[in-house]
């Protein structure tokens, strides 16, 4: 992985909304086309797998993971993060040929985006929450050194959300999901600060799990057939299984969540990823 994936960061009072293209692939590896190779054709394609996501992951700015899939639902994945649409493109033709013709076939992909959200703090707002809460004024010591921490915290976020670097936590987890607009609780009827309100208690319950589990949400509107791409990191699968199943009963998740498919993975080393595939 690239380990200066962040490029400088930018001034909190003018971030853009939208950061690297990031791809999930998931692969089923076609036995019936692989075990027909020679040894040392297979040799040289897994040598050829090998090189390319070196290459990839060399290259400016750009993160590429590997995983084995649990379950039939796939067999291998890999989530691809760049800033370029043409590099993202051509990284992903390349992946689904690197073994051979025929021996890689897509069985699910979701293209999304890293994305600033519009329910942060302002510096504004938080400038009057100060005054109102701590009866500290603008321009003085105390209401400055805590603009300055508010600032560090926001800056911090801020290259979290779009220039994210990808742990190296063991159990990973994609799927996608949507806000409801039927069944009388349509998201986008509610004006924008009734919005704000439900996401910073849905936020609030996602930061119970800090330390467990890293997530990253993704933009997808307009990309894929949901509206976001949702991938969690931890080192147990019961954390994964725990956050889930708390955030459902969240009012956001309860009322307003359409969820997709969920998969599960296991990052490895390639040479394990080989092994553990049987390849």
């Amino acid at each position: 992985m690239n380990e200066n994936p962040s490029p400088p960061s930018t001034p909190s009072t003018l971030l853009p909304r939208e950061g690297w293209h990031v791809q999930h692939l998931f692969y089923h590896i076609e036995h019936s086309s692989w075990d027909i190779l020679s040894q040392e054709e297979k040799i040289r394609a897994k040598t050829r797998l090998t090189q390319l996501i070196s290459e990839i992951r060399a290259h400016p700015q750009t993160q590429l993971l590997t995983f084995s899939v649990l379950t039939p639902k796939a067999d291998l994945a890999f989530m691809l993060l760049t800033p370029d649409l043409h590099d993202a493109n051509a990284f992903e033709k390349k992946l689904t040929l690197s073994l051979g013709p025929d021996v890689l076939t897509p069985v699910f992909s979701y293209l999304s985006m890293t994305e600033w959200t519009e329910y942060t703090t302002k510096p504004e707002e938080q400038s009057q929450r100060l005054e109102m809460e701590k009866g500290l004024k603008p321009g003085t010591p105390d209401h400055d050194a805590e603009m300055a921490t508010f600032k560090q915290h926001q800056d911090k976020y801020y290259q979290d959300r779009l220039y994210p670097n990808m742990p190296d936590w063991p159990v990973f987890c994609f799927y996608p999901m949507s806000k409801r607009r039927s069944d009388g609780n349509n998201w986008y009827s509610h004006d924008f600060a009734t919005r704000r309100r439900l996401m910073a208690s849905h936020a609030t319950s996602g930061r119970r799990w800090a330390g467990k589990v890293r997530q990253l949400i993704t933009g997808s509107t307009g990309l894929d057939e949901h509206e976001w791409g949702v991938t969690l990191f931890s080192h147990h699968s019961s954390d994964i299984k725990g956050i889930v199943y708390e955030m459902r009963f969240d009012e956001v998740s309860a009322k307003y969540a359409e969820f997709g498919d969920f998969f599960i993975g296991i990052r490895l080393p390639l040479d394990e990823l080989f092994r553990r595939v049987c390849i």
